[in-house]
């Protein structure tokens, strides 16, 4: 297959430009970057979602705390895989696991539960307290044990 040639502006010295003193510099576009945001430029910029300054805040690190958390739905399909690896224990027909000893602190309610548990646990939502007790299990939180 034979590529097309281009041909357009070919020969030309300023392809369409007009004279060659056009296009120069930034003046041509009104200025480089963001300027005029604030002036000529003032509907590219909100189209575009320029801001000038700061905006909004960043917490400290020292009052921000990490939580590691899992949800109820992952620990659910990840049930089978902790039994046969031996991380987790089937007694009386629940699922036992500690979760804690994966430094997961928290656990979330979000998905389904499909077998009876007995979790450990530092942290649990109330979402995934009814979930769990839906299906006869239970749930072991650090205010309980303590």
């Amino acid at each position: 297959m034979s590529k097309k040639k281009n041909k357009s502006y070919r020969g030309s010295r300023t392809c369409g430009g007009g004279t060659h003193k056009n296009r120069r510099g930034g003046g041509s576009r009104g200025g480089r970057g963001h300027a005029g945001a604030c002036k000529h430029h003032t509907f590219r910029a909100m189209k575009e979602g320029w801001m000038f300054g700061k905006h909004g805040f960043t917490r400290p690190s020292a009052t921000q705390t990490p939580v590691t958390f899992i949800n109820i739905g992952e620990l659910d399909e990840l049930a089978l895989y902790l039994v046969e690896n031996k991380f987790a224990e089937d007694k009386n027909g629940a699922i036992a696991i500690n979760l804690d000893e994966f430094g997961i602190e928290k656990l979330l309610g979000n998905g389904q539960v499909s077998r009876k548990y007995v979790i450990t646990v530092g942290i649990a939502s109330a979402t995934a307290k009814a979930k769990v007790e839906e299906q006869g299990g239970q749930i072991i939180t650090e205010s309980e044990t303590a």
